[in-house]
């Protein structure tokens, strides 16, 4: 009886195995293939569906960020002096968008245009996105291919994170797998 219960139990894991890693290839990291469609304001009021999302088969940084949030702030001016290389090297296109909500919103384009971020933004004031993209903690940045997928994630920022950043850009951008 325990050899007949020990068969069951082992198939049961082999097909709850195989069923997962046919779920990871059908829909990529955190069970997304392509980003949610969440409709936003960029900074011109302009109404935009983050589900199309393109660059023309180039891959896209989405970074969310905040104005009170220091490392985000950070991480997107380190990007800033090197977005125009990173953009001729590998066509990458930088979505930032502001997670700051009704209270700190009218923050945002007065910070963006006194860095001088050449980055597409957008205003993500109900949180809908973020909740969407299981969005946590500050700054979260992801990368997607060509294709709109959902390829690359990381939490946090410390200077020198900018490189590891444009490696996985790099590999996208070659059609490269990455881990």
């Amino acid at each position: 009886m325990k050899k007949i219960l020990l068969s069951i139990s082992m198939l049961l894991m082999s097909l709850s195995l195989l069923m997962a890693q046919e779920n990871n290839q059908n829909t990529g990291i955190l069970g997304l293939k392509k980003i949610p469609a969440v409709e936003l304001k960029n900074l011109e009021g302009k109404t935009i569906n983050t589900g199309d999302t393109i660059n023309n088969g180039k891959p896209v940084i989405i970074s969310f960020w905040a104005t009170w949030c220091k490392p985000c702030v950070n991480e997107l001016t380190t990007i800033e002096d090197v977005y125009e290389d990173w953009q001729k090297e590998t066509g990458v296109k930088i979505i930032a968008v502001s997670i700051d909500d009704s209270k700190t919103s009218g923050n945002v384009k007065a910070l963006v245009n006194g860095k001088g971020w050449d980055y597409e933004v957008w205003l993500d004031v109900n949180s809908e996105f973020k909740r969407a993209m299981n969005v946590n903690l500050v700054p979260h940045t992801f990368v997607l291919n060509g294709k709109g997928e959902i390829v690359w994630q990381h939490t946090s920022f410390s200077q020198g994170s900018e490189l590891n950043l444009i490696e996985v850009v790099r590999k996208v951008a070659k059609g490269e797998k990455v881990e």
